[in-house]
């Protein structure tokens, strides 16, 4: 009986850890909070449907995760349709096993918001944001970034 209640148990706790909350978030918000970040910061823009997002991601994420006692963060901001929010995003998420907090885009105009991220972004995605307040370091990629060129932007990003 003991066995059978520790399964459910950890049947339950393994299911929760994928049941990540998907948050809203208007580019204001965001442009504040990488303006005030005290922290290595890195912001991805993607969407469920863009093929290389989701060949990016996993790596960003494993690469972040090798530098969390640097208090590295990573930010994965959906531009989904509205309508992707917040089942089709998070389907995504819990399929991908994506660990980083996940954010949507509550915006509607990318002639609006994309020059409060960077004044060269045109909407193309993936985009990347690598920031350090610290240091002053602040490089934005509007492309897909290939495992070495993430690490390369990590190091540069953390350098003191």
């Amino acid at each position: 009986m003991k066995y059978f209640l520790f399964v459910i148990l950890m049947v339950f706790v393994s299911g929760v850890t994928y049941a990540q909350e998907i948050k809203k978030i208007k580019i204001d918000e965001l442009a504040n909070y990488i303006k005030a970040c005290d922290h290595p910061l890195i912001v991805n823009f993607w969407a469920t449907y863009c093929d290389p997002c989701v060949k990016e991601i996993p790596y960003l994420e494993s690469e972040v995760a090798k530098y969390k006692d640097q208090k590295l963060e990573l930010l994965l901001v959906s531009v989904d349709p509205h309508q992707f929010f917040p089942d089709k995003i998070a389907q995504f998420v819990k399929g991908h096993h994506l660990v980083d907090s996940v954010y949507w885009l509550n915006e509607k105009n990318p002639d609006y918001f994309c020059p409060k991220i960077d004044k060269q972004w045109t909407g193309g995605i993936p985009s990347s944001l690598f920031v350090n307040n610290a240091t002053h370091y602040r490089k934005f990629f509007e492309r897909q970034l290939t495992e070495p060129q993430v690490l390369e932007n990590i190091n540069l990003l953390i350098k003191q």
